[in-house]
């Protein structure tokens, strides 16, 4: 791969990133001037620590949190609350296209497919590959490591079924 194209691949993925949160501080503590104090526990981040593992990556929630910020357009880890994309709430274990009220593309209902954390994991490298006629447009996250962080946050989050 030339230089020029590793470049612009740097370059798509940092802006694709940036789309899709109002919030683009980088990894770290979030908190700005400096970290809490030690018995400061009310502000405490309750995704600190959870991680998930996939594919020999290890995800993680708090990360997840900002990447998911792409998938909030069109998505919410809400019970009951559908936008454009169905609620992700309790999607981990749950079979495609069952959120009540919501209207799927026949590809999507008809997939018979269980959304567990390896088929998300493919799924969310290309979703338009992965299920041909699915209306979602989102071109995916080519990324293993913010596949598996966004897992991570989903299931923290709300996500797992179980």
């Amino acid at each position: 791969m030339t230089r020029l194209t590793l470049f612009a691949l740097t370059a798509a993925g940092l802006a694709l990133a940036a789309c899709g949160g109002e919030d683009s501080a980088p990894a770290g503590d979030g908190a700005a001037g400096g970290s809490a104090g030690a018995g400061d526990t009310a502000t405490a981040d309750p995704l600190e620590g959870v991680t998930f593992e996939i594919a020999g990556v290890t995800g993680d929630a708090k990360s997840g949190k900002r990447i998911f910020r792409q998938c909030q357009a069109c998505h919410t880890l809400e019970p009951g609350m559908n936008r454009v994309g169905p609620s992700l709430h309790g999607v981990i274990g749950r079979e495609a296209g069952a959120v009540e009220g919501f209207r799927y593309s026949n590809a999507n209902a008809n997939s018979h497919l269980m959304w567990s954390e390896e088929v998300l994991f493919e799924y969310l490298e290309n979703p338009r590959e992965y299920l041909p006629g699915t209306t979602m447009s989102f071109a995916g996250l080519k990324v293993a490591q913010q596949r598996a962080d966004v897992i991570a946050y989903i299931k923290a989050a709300g996500g797992d079924a179980e």
